[in-house]
This record gives structure tokens, C-alpha cells and sequence, in this order.
């Protein structure tokens, strides 16, 4: 079992390291950063990019509280219209419901630079840690994290460098397993279909991981549709008319998520088409909500709810003091379910 590191004991970043950075005045940084003052715009941006660069964050509750920490937990999201984070924060406050932490939330709708300022207004409450989904964050966010001196919990995947403690599912796993799946069922003329491309990081690792492995039998993704917006059952449907008018012959169709996969069940059963026997369907997320259609969607299962809950227990623990008993890596099993849309 890893042992988790204890929070830093450097000295927190202060106006003066900011001050000195961007070589102008305490007070006129201050000013900047409270967005108050008759600044210059060439003042403020060298103030703002300084304190960018050093991930210095203010601190909102300076004394008036004799521990400088509230309790407060921030949980930073992709989205929350994604069934799949509703389930992640019930695992969190399944945890944090019996003790003084209270989660708060705050969405980044898959935009680094929107996590950055989520990321800013939180800490500069001083929250006593933090939960953020993923691994992929700008070096503004990256340094904000590092100098919070605060337990930080990356969630929903393992596959990179965290800067503290992880928990989630390998997404290259993930796609190899599926892909080894249709392979032994004799799938061989495979399309991919993703939706918040290319910034959902990873249904990119699925990809990459379900794309190696397809290789290892000789075979490749013969055709994509991709779409930068969200997710929903119609645009899984017209995403699957789309490619299906351009490849006819494919015999499996790998979705990003749950949602626009069962889009999809629906146009190849309004269509009279053969599933699974014709085309194979598969999903990811394992969503409960998708099981009152009339056929179930081959998914996996990336135990939200668990990595929820995990990520709690880490940050309850490390605010706790009881940081030896607590792993800084959890890896989670991804879990494939067959449903009725994949060769048995």
C-alpha cells in the first residue's frame, strides 16, 4: 500500500512573491487581484500572468478565521447535465454526510481555462481539499494545485502523473478490454463515435487503448463521427445515421458514453437492423438510467459511485491526520456487461 505525502510545509505564496514577479507594487497587486483600482491593462496583465505563473491564489478568509481553512470540499466537474458526475457526488457526500466537511461544487463544462477560474475562486477560500475529475490541467491549474497545501484527489482516472492522490479506472484498459471483446466475438469492420471531442480526455485514452489492441488482430477503426457537443439520444441517433450512410458494411459500433450509444440501439431498431447478430453496440458508463429500454446496451462499468466515495475517504483521512492508513493510488476494475448488444 502507498503511503500518501503529507500536505506541504513550504511557506505559502504571499502578495510579496507576486509583487516582486511582476515588479510592481503590494498594494497595486491587491488592487489587481480584487479587481479593484484604476489599473492599467499592461499593470494587470503583468500582475495576473505573475500570479499565473507562481499559482498564487488570495486568500478571502484571511483573519478571520484562526485556522485559515473552512470546511469545505471542493469538487470540480466536467458537467453536471453527464449523468455520470450526479453518481460520483453521491459517493462523495455518502462519505462526507457523517462528518464537519460539506462538498461544493463547481463545473468547467470540459474548458481548461473555465477550470482554472473555478479552480481560483475555490481555493481562494481555502477549502480543507480538493476533488477534481481527471489529470489533464493547465500549468496555471497545475501550480494552483501544488501550492494549495491541501489534500488534492484526482478522480475518474489513473492513466498519467497526479499531482497528490488518484482514483479511477485505466481508460486505455478499458478500451483494450472492449476491444479484445468484439474481437473473440468476431466483430472485424469496427467505427468509433464520440461526442465532446476532442476535450474529453478520456474517451481519448479509450480510444487510443481500444485502437492498440484492435491492432494486435490486424485490424484497425475503419471509420469515425465525431461531434465537439454534448451528449443525448438524438444526437446518438443522427450521429449513427450519419455513419452508417457513409460505411454500410460495419459490423460494430464503439460509442464514447452510454447516451449516445443507446441513440443509437434506437435508430438500428427503428431501421429493422439485426442487433447484435448484423452490428454489435457498445457503450461506456453503465448507466442505470438506460435500463428501461427495450434492449440493454453493451457498457462497462467504471464504478462511479466507488471512486466517489474513495476520493472522500482520502480527503476526510488526510484532514483527519490519519494520512499513513490512506493509499495515494486507487485503481479501480473496469466491468464489462454484455447487455443484449454484443455476441454472447
Amino acid at each position: 500500500m502507498a503511503r500518501a505525502p503529507r500536505t506541504s510545509k513550504t511557506r505559502p505564496l504571499t502578495l510579496r512573491d507576486v509583487s516582486e514577479a511582476s515588479g510592481v507594487s503590494e498594494m497595486t497587486v491587491s488592487r489587481v487581484l480584487r479587481n479593484r483600482g484604476d489599473v492599467s491593462d499592461t499593470t494587470r496583465t503583468k500582475v495576473v500572468e505573475a500570479a499565473r505563473t507562481l499559482g498564487y491564489v488570495p486568500n478571502k478568509i484571511a483573519g478571520a478565521l484562526a485556522s485559515q481553512r473552512v470546511n469545505l470540499v471542493g469538487v470540480i466537474i466536467p458537467s453536471l447535465s453527464n449523468m455520470v458526475f450526479p453518481e460520483v457526488l453521491a459517493g462523495i457526500s455518502e462519505v462526507l454526510d457523517d462528518g464537519p466537511l460539506q462538498p461544493v461544487v463547481g463545473v468547467t463544462n470540459y474548458l481548461p481555462e473555465k477550470e482554472e477560474s473555478v479552480l481560483f475562486e475555490m481555493l481562494s477560500w481555502r477549502p480543507s481539499g480538493v476533488i477534481l475529475a481527471g489529470l489533464e490541467h493547465s500549468d496555471a491549474a497545475r501550480m494552483m494545485l501544488k501550492n494549495a497545501q491541501v489534500p488534492v484527489v484526482e478522480i475518474m482516472d489513473v492513466d498519467g502523473d497526479p499531482i497528490d492522490a488518484v482514483v479511477g479506472i485505466s481508460h486505455h484498459r478499458a478500451g483494450r478490454m472492449m476491444a479484445r471483446a468484439l474481437i473473440d466475438k468476431g466483430y472485424r469492420r469496427i467505427g468509433f463515435l464520440g461526442s465532446k471531442m476532442p476535450l474529453d480526455h478520456r474517451a481519448r485514452k479509450r480510444l487510443a487503448g481500444f485502437s492498440k489492441e484492435l491492432a494486435t488482430a490486424g485490424l484497425t477503426v475503419v471509420d469515425r463521427q465525431l461531434y465537439s457537443g454534448g451528449s443525448s439520444l438524438a444526437k446518438g441517433r443522427e450521429m449513427t445515421e450519419v455513419i452508417l450512410n457513409r460505411s454500410p458494411d460495419l459490423d460494430f459500433l464503439y460509442y464514447s458514453n452510454d447516451m449516445i450509444g443507446a441513440g443509437g440501439l434506437l435508430y438500428c431498431q427503428e431501421r429493422g437492423l439485426d442487433v447484435p447478430g448484423k452490428i454489435g453496440l457498445a457503450g461506456f458508463n453503465g448507466l442505470e438510467l438506460l435500463e428501461g429500454l427495450p434492449r440493454r446496451l453493451a457498457t462497462m462499468d467504471a464504478g462511479r459511485a466507488e471512486t466517489g466515495r474513495k476520493a472522500a475517504q482520502i480527503i476526510a483521512a488526510r484532514v483527519g491526520e490519519t494520512e499513513h492508513d490512506i493509499e495515494t493510488r486507487v485503481e479501480l476494475t473496469p466491468k464489462l456487461q454484455y447487455g443484449d448488444t454484443l455476441r454472447r
